[in-house]
């Protein structure tokens, strides 16, 4: 009963500050006049995919908060994941955002080195979420050189 417990407060705890974020800070008419690279995705595709991100992040932070380690890297991550909404749609930075995501990139990363030998499935489901987050990164540079 503990660890459902523990991998449903995970769960609804990063779906539901993701929820809030994604709502205060909706794109508005400053996004939608932004000069987008030729590769970026439809507006509808974000969603489902962070949703299924976030659902697997908690799962990684759920078996690393159940078997006792260090959650500082998988803390970090999700502080900058949560930041990049508001610098972005919020503030208007995108400069600001892209300094955000590469951090992100770089602390993923870096969770997924540091667990690859004490929790190899944490450090794999990770590696989606890290590609998602290089390609998300990419958007957001070209985003920064087009305007």
């Amino acid at each position: 009963m503990r660890r459902i417990l523990i991998y449903a407060v995970f769960i609804v705890g990063v779906l539901l500050i993701g929820l809030a974020v994604g709502t205060i800070t909706r794109p508005d008419g400053w996004y939608a006049a932004l000069v987008k690279p030729s590769f970026n995705p439809p507006n509808w595709v974000f969603a489902p995919v962070w949703t299924l991100l976030y659902v697997v992040i908690a799962v990684v932070g759920a078996r690393n908060f159940e078997s006792g380690h260090n959650l500082v890297l998988w803390v970090t991550q999700m502080v900058l994941n949560f930041a990049w909404t508001p610098a972005f749609f919020g503030l208007h930075r995108p400069a600001l955002a892209l300094a955000i995501v590469i951090t992100m990139l770089v602390t993923i990363v870096a969770f997924i080195a540091t667990r690859w030998s004490a929790d190899r499935i944490s450090a794999l489901l990770f590696v989606p979420y890290a590609a998602w987050v290089a390609f998300a990164s990419l958007l957001n540079a070209s985003i920064v050189a087009l305007n």
